[in-house]
């Protein structure tokens, strides 16, 4: 077992009901009954991936999304409770890689960890000479995982950039929500079009924050295309 998730809820019931799927599927858990613990343990020794609860006492898990998010890019899978399309958006833009809904299938919880330990990449093979991906000010390094604008790195999740390489990998195609899930996640996934939506305008807001702001165009009623990255007009 070398990837280690951190179980974040405070039912006990679901987090053992994790710590077994996740055992059968050669995953090693550990586990925190509410935000500040969650917290305690990835500065202690971080996991490779925290599975975290929204609703929780002491410190909520949007809370503490924002905290993890401000020290790196640790992968994050919100649970939530709450059947409302506006949580699970924020969630997104906070920074989480995904999210499951309760009451939920733990196989399903374990294939979307998995994806996303897949698209983390650890061990990475090794790129080719020819992997980099560069369009105007945009550059993408999929050895490393970063992406930069000029001389400033962007500070993107997994999902993130994985979506940014989709379209760079193609730059004149345009990519439809389904094309763009089945890039992340293998054909048959089921994810909302909206969690592709937030991820979209996630990223936007990112590179506009460094001068990009023609770095994804949208297709309206198709989908999206990578943009032509020039950045303001000299």
């Amino acid at each position: 077992m070398d990837r280690t998730i951190l179980i974040v809820d405070d039912d006990p019931h679901i987090r053992q009901l994790l710590a077994f799927a996740f055992a059968k599927a050669g995953l090693a858990t550990r586990e925190a009954s509410d935000g500040e613990a969650a917290l305690a343990a990835v500065a202690a020794d971080p996991p490779d991936l925290v599975v975290l609860d929204i609703n929780m006492p002491r410190l909520n898990g949007l809370d503490v999304c924002r905290r993890l998010r401000a020290q790196g890019d640790l992968p994050i899978l919100f649970l939530s409770s709450r059947d409302d399309e506006i949580d699970r958006v924020l969630g997104i833009e906070l920074g989480a890689d995904d999210y499951v809904v309760k009451p939920f299938s733990p196989r399903e919880v374990v294939a979307r960890v998995q994806a996303i330990l897949r698209r983390a990449g650890a061990p990475r093979p090794p790129a080719e000479p020819d992997a980099g991906l560069s369009r105007g000010r945009l550059r993408l390094d999929p050895e490393s995982w970063s992406a930069w604008w000029g001389e400033a790195e962007a500070p993107l999740t997994v999902t993130e950039f994985g979506i940014l390489r989709a379209l760079a990998s193609a730059p004149t195609r345009v990519f439809t929500r389904d094309a763009i899930i089945d890039r992340l996640h293998g054909p048959g996934f089921a994810i909302t079009d909206r969690t592709i939506d937030s991820h979209i305008r996630n990223l936007r807001a990112k590179f506009a924050g460094l001068g990009g702001h023609d770095v994804i165009e949208t297709r309206p009623g198709v989908g999206y295309r990578l943009g032509p990255c020039r950045g303001p007009a000299a």
